[in-house]
């Protein structure tokens, strides 16, 4: 397996650029203007863009479009299911409604939650092109998906402006998705009248949105690349391993950085929190489902702050019919060319406790089955082989803490990507590379 160690941006360079020109999906559109700026028409909808820099310059070489809507308001009758797509139809110039990108739109409700703070109606993506880009460029396009736990994060934290203006040969794409109890509720109810995991289908009509309409800004729909960190990065896995590898992948790259994996809940579990859920909300009757659709936002904004949710199982026929780590080891994912890896220390970021409270192997074991309850004695004591105590002979481990962290990290962060890789170079994928990010504090002074 090749390994990098490199920064994110030459990989995308080394990966991306070199699209070759073919012929044009579909028909030239005419061209639209508007005295607030560049404007690029979509047929069904045209868009005025922003060339100014983040930095307050006038007429940067970046040209940014946000706030554009990929599918309908995930509101009412639409809460709790899958994004519903928009009427594209195409329209004459002279009916096509020009609205103004010149800014980000809402991010999707954040936990914890806040009325008023962020909104349902978040189905939004945001494009950076170089100004000089235009219909028939045919640029290598990344599409980013932000981390946080799939409970907050938003595009806001990740903008793309420096990839693009740096390089001046790719389109950037960044996208807000459902999160939390809107995005990932779970429970039979949910399945029997709605959609499970509504928020990584956002993140596919979001990439098929790509598919359609970026080679008007200028992109190559046939050159996307995926990419993302923590949860963004587990996103990445998951729209890999999506539909268990049956259906054809919106991408043709991926990149996943410091992938976020925790533990699944299990069935009881989610039931366990839907149950919850709806008693926080006032809907106990039979009708739950609608009753949960016409609540306040209040009411859910209560239930939120209570619960905390993550993807869950689809079973077959789903878009996450299993774990992913099954799906990749059962060969049930689509080939990709891909790049995975994460820095040296993730572990530690999320490690439960300080350096002072792991002190022994029991405070190790303590922390290990308060995050993975179900793991059994016999796992537990392989692990404590696999990563010998500090006073062991050859131990690489200076501290409990330490040890402990360095067994989080390769759970939740490392054995994915390398899961994956292993599999895709096993299928014969040339372009697959891992790395880990090392930084001293040295190098960073």
């Amino acid at each position: 397996m090749k390994q990098l160690s490199v920064c994110l941006i030459h990989l995308l360079c080394n990966g991306l650029v070199g699209a070759i020109a073919t012929a044009a999906r579909s028909a030239a559109l005419q061209a639209l203007t508007s005295p607030l700026g560049p404007v690029v028409n979509l047929g069904y909808a045209a868009f005025v863009g922003n060339d100014t820099a983040p930095s307050g310059q006038l007429r940067s070489t970046v040209t940014f479009f946000g706030n554009i809507p990929y599918a309908q308001p995930p509101v009412g009758n639409l809460r709790f299911r899958a994004p519903r797509p928009l009427d594209e139809t195409i329209k004459d110039a002279s009916r096509v409604p020009i609205s103004d990108a010149r800014n980000w739109g809402a991010p999707c409700i954040q936990q914890p939650a806040q009325v008023g703070i962020g909104s349902e109606d978040c189905l939004n993506l945001n494009v950076w092109k170089p100004s000089r880009a235009s219909e028939g460029s045919r640029l290598p396009v990344i599409v980013y998906f932000h981390g946080g736990g799939f409970v907050n994060g938003s595009p806001l934290g990740f903008p793309l402006f420096d990839w693009v203006s740096q390089n001046q040969g790719i389109i950037g794409v960044s996208v807000a998705y459902r999160l939390n109890l809107l995005g990932f509720l779970g429970g039979a109810a949910v399945a029997a009248d709605g959609d499970l995991n509504p928020g990584l289908q956002d993140q596919r009509a979001a990439l098929e949105w790509v598919q359609r309409h970026i080679h008007r800004f200028g992109g190559n729909p046939e050159e996307v690349t995926i990419a993302g960190e923590s949860a963004g990065g587990a996103s990445v896995v998951m729209q890999t391993v999506a539909f268990g590898g049956s259906k054809p992948l919106p991408f043709k790259r991926a990149i996943a950085q410091s992938i976020g994996f925790g533990p699944t809940p299990t069935s009881d579990e989610v039931e366990a929190i839907f149950k919850n859920v709806s008693s926080t909300v006032g809907c106990t009757g039979r009708n739950v489902m609608q009753c949960l659709r016409s609540a306040s936002m209040g009411a859910i904004v209560s239930a939120i702050n209570q619960n905390t949710v993550i993807p869950v199982i689809d079973g077959p026929g789903g878009f996450l019919p299993d774990l992913p780590s099954r799906l990749i080891a059962s060969g049930k994912f689509t080939n990709v060319e891909f790049i995975g890896g994460h820095c040296t220390n993730d572990g530690r970021t999320f490690v439960v406790g300080t350096p002072e409270q792991f002190n022994t192997e029991d405070d190790t074991r303590r922390f290990l089955l308060t995050r993975w309850s179900r793991i059994t004695m016999a796992t537990m004591e392989k692990a404590f082989q696999l990563y010998p105590a500090p006073d062991s002979p050859g131990s690489p481990f200076e501290t409990e803490y330490a040890r402990a962290a360095q067994m989080f990290q390769d759970i939740v962060y490392s054995c994915m990507d390398i899961q994956l890789a292993s599999k895709l170079i096993e299928r014969g994928v040339n372009d697959v590379f891992t790395f880990r990010l090392y930084s001293s504090l040295q190098a960073i002074e």
